[in-house]
């Protein structure tokens, strides 16, 4: 028969992720010495249930970041327009940071924009917000001797 985790670990994991604790409390909660924890730590299948776990929340970040991209850009794009030169400029370069050289957007891991969607949210770029970009582009791009 194949070795599965005690309740008492999977109930120590499960509040790790999910609730408020950290990582001394939820080992108080659950009357879990550290030398204990530490033991599982050293445990395959307990660290491999523990990391699937941990890339099961990266996962939920990355959906989190992909879904509101779009939204952040369009805001990005209308704080161009900023009555503000720094805000402006700041809104330049993030949205120039943004932008990846293969259409895909910076701290989503490989998934794509889907541009007729993002084209449906973002505001159409005035010709005084495109120069700002350009401006800041510019800047950016400037030899440090210029």
């Amino acid at each position: 028969m194949a070795k599965k985790l005690s309740k008492k670990q999977l109930a120590v994991i499960e509040d790790l992720f999910i609730g408020e604790l950290d990582e001394q409390a939820v080992l108080d909660k659950h009357n879990v010495r550290r030398d204990v924890f530490n033991k599982w730590l050293a445990d395959e299948l307990f660290v491999e249930h523990f990391n699937e776990r941990i890339a099961g929340s990266f996962r939920q970040s990355q959906l989190i970041i992909a879904r509101y991209a779009p939204l952040a850009a369009a805001k990005l794009v209308q704080l161009t327009e900023s009555e503000s030169q720094e805000t402006s400029r700041k809104a330049c370069l993030d949205i120039i940071s943004m932008g990846q050289p293969d259409g895909r957007l910076a701290g989503t891991a490989g998934v794509p924009v889907d541009d007729k969607d993002s084209q449906k949210v973002v505001p159409e770029l005035s010709a005084e917000a495109a120069g700002r970009i350009l401006a800041a582009l510019a800047e950016v791009h400037q030899p440090e001797n210029a």
